[in-house]
């Protein structure tokens, strides 16, 4: 058996399945797609646009959901599940943990004495830590990364390579920050005097709950009075702006690109497709989903999903689109009867 491995019975176990068919024995050593998955490979079928692939793929465990047919003739050995996608991402997690701490300081970080490090934390090269900082047990700082004065750093928190953190933030437990990002800058603060802009100190913190996860080069500016809060499991993509102020309810997703203006507050479970936007000063209701390059203007009072620009209800947004192609036709009509 290869030393990555796992048995069918095992899987089934750990993805909260049932399997209905295969050696509980046998053993899978990896995950590919369907197409490209072979030997001792599992693979998932989530997307119905990939089901044609089911009838071909040379996998040796499919994950299916309850309501999935197994193709006639098939060999592979099937598990079945609830969310086969969430499946692929326990199996995923299997075989490619999530990087662990060493324990080890490299001797080019510089690293004010007053600052408090817990067991096992792992400080990699050239990193740069002021002072009356507190970094908590299993956490992993990498190469180049800067931490401002004041930070609090949470257990078992992930800060990639060249990380920014700047002073006062606080970061909570199991926290993953990608290469690039920037925690705590200013924000976009400033009074026109009439004749010039007069810069604001900007003297909140940033606050990120526990199981947040930032992606590559994303800004996050510290509050201007009070802080800017990204709550417990919200997900944030690279290439995203957040502005002072702005509170990102829980477990929320945001895609890449899009951007929060200042003291927006947006509800839990919140969606937002890449290059979507959110005007300042706005409320976004619990469950909100904004489409690919929206934007929001007003606040939204319920649930479900907007389009467009300004944003309105997705089946108005359709209808408009849908029109907008006969614009032309209609408008050639209307001169005719002037």
């Amino acid at each position: 058996m290869p030393e990555k491995s796992i048995t069918l019975l095992e899987v089934a176990a750990l993805v909260s399945g049932e399997l209905i068919r295969g050696n509980p024995e046998g053993y899978i050593d990896g995950v590919q797609t369907l197409a490209k998955a072979s030997g001792l490979q599992a693979t998932f079928l989530s997307n119905r646009k990939y089901k044609a692939d089911l009838e071909t793929t040379q996998a040796a465990l499919v994950l299916l959901s309850e309501k999935d047919e197994v193709p006639e003739g098939s060999k592979f050995a099937v598990i079945k599940l609830a969310n086969p996608y969430v499946g692929f991402a326990l199996l995923q997690q299997y075989f490619h943990p999530l990087k662990t701490s060493s324990g080890t300081i490299h001797p080019s970080a510089v690293i004010h004495e007053s600052v408090r490090i817990a067991e096992n934390v792992q400080i990699d090269a050239h990193v740069c830590i002021d002072a009356d900082v507190e970094i908590a047990a299993n956490v992993v700082i990498g190469s180049g990364c800067v931490i401002g004065a004041g930070c609090v750093i949470g257990e078992t928190s992930i800060l990639h390579p060249r990380v920014v953190i700047e002073k006062g933030s606080i970061l909570g437990k199991r926290v993953i920050i990608q290469s690039g990002t920037v925690i705590g800058s200013d924000g976009f603060g400033y009074a026109w005097s009439g004749s010039d802009f007069i810069k604001i100190p900007q003297v909140g913190n940033v606050i990120l709950e526990d199981d947040v996860e930032i992606g590559a080069n994303t800004c996050v500016d510290r509050g201007a009075i009070e802080d800017t809060i990204i709550r417990a499991g919200a997900k944030l993509d690279n290439l995203i702006q957040i502005a002072h102020n702005v509170d990102i309810g829980e477990r929320s997703a945001l895609a890449g690109q899009s951007g929060f203006a200042g003291s927006t507050v947006i509800g839990k479970g919140c969606q937002f497709g890449a290059q979507s936007g959110v005007a300042g000063h706005l409320k976004l209701v619990d469950g909100s989903i904004v489409g690919a390059k929206a934007g929001v203007i007003g606040d939204i009072k319920e649930p479900g999903m907007v389009s467009g620009f300004p944003a309105v209800p997705h089946r108005h947004w359709l209808k408009a689109s849908a029109l907008f192609d006969r614009l032309p036709v209609i408008w050639d009509k209307i001169k005719r009867l002037g």
